[in-house]
């Protein structure tokens, strides 16, 4: 399924998200990316912990983390959690500061949160497929993003 098909559903899920609770709204999103993008084997959310510097996860698709906290700077979310800039791996094994979850991943695409200029969290993506995302990818994700910063 192309991205632009998807944005509606995205769309009426956050629509939707007041007689939702957050996580059950963010759980629906993971699992429309992960149902509909074949190389998209781990779709997850990941959001600033009150004022420590660290992630904690939320909702999430695909095979349990041990990673549920992730420290600012540490691994990719870590990362795109100081910088505040996409971050696009397409050979995870080519990066010294990558936090392995699964064998199986080969590349993962994290995408920022703002909310009023802050970065509050992010979206995370693995999959089990080499270097399969393109711009097409961060462009959508930055549209999922900004749809789920509407209702935090």
């Amino acid at each position: 399924m192309n991205f632009e098909a998807l944005k509606p559903q995205v769309e009426t899920i956050v629509k939707n998200s007041n007689v939702l609770i957050l996580h059950d709204c963010l759980l629906q999103i993971c699992e429309l990316l992960e149902a509909n993008i074949s190389y998209y084997n781990w779709v997850g959310f990941y959001f600033k912990n009150g004022d420590k510097e660290e992630l904690k996860l939320n909702a999430y698709v695909g095979a349990p983390t041990d990673h549920t906290i992730i420290p600012f700077g540490k691994g990719i979310c870590g990362q795109v959690a100081v910088s505040n800039q996409n971050f696009v791996v397409p050979d995870v094994s080519a990066q010294d500061n990558y936090i392995a979850c699964s064998i199986t991943v080969k590349a993962e695409i994290v995408v920022p949160i703002f909310v009023n200029g802050e970065n509050i969290g992010q979206i995370d993506i693995d999959s089990n497929t080499p270097n399969p995302f393109t711009d097409a990818d961060e462009r959508f994700l930055e549209f999922v993003c900004a749809k789920v910063a509407e209702i935090l």
